[in-house]
Parts: C-alpha cells; sequence; structure tokens
C-alpha cells in the first residue's frame, strides 16, 4: 500500500498491485521464488546424451533413478546429489550456459524474458495442469536408469523432450 493525496487534499490509502514474482528479473528471485518457478515436468530428469563428434545433446525416454515418474519430481531433492552426484543444481550463472534444458522450462522462458505458459502451475493453481498439457514425462518414461546398460542408452533417444506439445502450445 502506498499513500496518495487526492484531488480534494486528503491523504488516502491506494493498494498496488505487487508484481508476482515469476515476473520479477530472475536476479531478484529469493531462493524459495527460485525454487518454486519449477513447473514439475521431470524433463530434467531425463538421461541426457551429447554427441561427442558435434556437441548435440540427445535427450532419452529414461529417467533418473530419483525421478517419481507420477508426480515428476525428485524422490529425495534434498539429498539428491549424495545419490545422483553429477545432479545440476540449476542457478542463473548456470543457465546462461546449460543447452539442454526443454523449451517448455520456465526458468529458460523467464531467462529469455518470455511469460509463463497458461499451464504452469503458478498461472493455473493447479499441480496437474502441467500434466494435463503433456507437459510432463507422466507416462512417457520407458525406463529408469538403473535398468538400462549405458550401451542401450541411444535406443531411447527421444525427439519430444525438446519440443512443445501440441496441446501445451499458446
Amino acid at each position: 500500500m502506498a499513500r496518495k493525496k487526492g484531488e480534494n487534499g486528503e491523504v488516502g490509502l491506494k493498494m498496488r498491485a505487487e508484481t508476482p514474482f515469476w515476473e520479477k528479473p530472475l536476479s531478484d528471485l529469493t531462493r524459495a521464488e527460485w525454487e518454486k518457478l519449477c513447473d514439475g515436468c521431470g524433463r530434467c530428469c531425463l538421461v541426457k546424451l551429447e554427441d561427442e563428434d558435434t556437441g548435440a545433446i540427445h535427450h532419452t525416454s529414461v529417467a533418473c533413478k530419483l525421478l517419481d515418474q507420477e508426480s515428476c519430481r525428485c524422490g529425495d531433492y534434498p539429498h539428491r546429489r549424495t545419490f545422483v552426484p553429477d545432479c545440476v543444481r540449476l542457478t542463473l550463472k548456470k543457465l546462461e550456459k546449460i543447452r539442454w534444458l526443454p523449451p517448455t522450462c520456465a526458468y529458460l522462458l523467464r531467462f529469455q524474458g518470455k511469460p509463463l505458459p497458461p499451464w504452469h502451475p503458478l498461472i493455473s493453481g493447479d499441480a496437474e495442469s502441467v500434466h494435463r498439457a503433456g507437459v510432463s514425462v507422466r507416462g512417457r518414461v520407458e525406463a529408469s536408469e538403473g535398468t538400462v546398460e549405458t550401451d542401450d542408452l541411444p535406443d531411447f533417444i527421444r525427439l519430444w523432450p525438446k519440443r512443445w506439445p501440441k496441446k501445451a502450445r499458446w
């Protein structure tokens, strides 16, 4: 709220609309706000392969061993690095360099100056909206990383993790 002097000289209170945190610059977010930007799609928790010759990143339909495939969230987020040492803690600095985030990622969208899509739980108010829009990995994971041999991972390369689902476009 702010005090405002009216035409008749009276001082009154005016309600100021506060900018939602997800519309603020990423550099202004608190750690808690940063964490809330995640839409819970689970796409970043899919195993990715990098072509040594070209540097191209290929997404697979194989999930990290900690991914809860129903909620599409990490099964042990606070301790994930204990079990998955190469799990990336996404920060603004790292965001500038990472090339494997899906195009639907809220961090990437905000970094590019774009708004969150209507199906994002912060916009819809519903954690299931990301799943209904077909953005999450729910029902699309073909294996967990502990069940697939490293040499077999190329057999699971899929294009969909790098694309916008048709019903999620706006």
